[in-house]
């Protein structure tokens, strides 16, 4: 069998045959790659059947898994999505206007805000997660489990060396 990526690497082994050598990394990281913008695709028309987008999917997901009260601060986003802070504010502007979250000031130090998932954000993420999900196995009917196990064993150790770790 061969793949996109074999043809790419076939083409620089005969255009440049003196790197065929250095090309090895190509073989994981043009099909992670490549991956990555089925998986996006794929993601994003997830999110906008539940009319979201993918981004504002994600902040719902993360105040839902954060569990009670399902409120995290801007700041904790921002340490968990790596964006700029006026993205996650335009980002946290328009899930406000579709009734998915509040910002709600904490007690007696007013500036501290938390975005807190309202109940149309928890319905809205229990259904895109679960055709989220659906998805996710969809992508991957027909591929042997193990081999989806080894593989994602791999990748956390790639990720880990590359210093990937847990956000905490």
């Amino acid at each position: 069998m061969s793949d996109a990526v074999d043809a790419i690497i076939g083409q620089w082994a005969k255009e440049r045959p003196d790197v065929v050598e250095d090309l090895w990394p190509v073989e994981l990281f043009a099909r992670i790659q490549r991956l990555a913008r089925v998986i996006d695709k794929s993601a994003r028309a997830t999110a906008a059947a539940h009319g979201v987008e993918h981004g504002e999917f994600d902040v719902l997901t993360t105040l839902q898994r954060s569990g009670p009260p399902y409120a995290l601060t801007a700041g904790a986003f921002l340490k968990a999505s790596m964006v700029t802070s006026g993205a996650i504010t335009n980002r946290i502007d328009r899930m406000e206007a579709k009734g998915l979250v509040e910002r709600v000031r904490e007690g007696g130090d007013r500036r501290t805000v938390r975005i807190r998932l309202t109940e149309h954000g928890h319905e809205v993420t229990r259904a895109a997660f679960a055709d989220h999900l659906a998805d996710y196995a969809r992508l991957l009917d027909g591929v042997d489990r193990g081999l989806v196990e080894r593989t994602a064993e791999g990748l956390r150790q790639l990720l880990e060396n590359l210093g990937d770790t847990a956000v905490t």
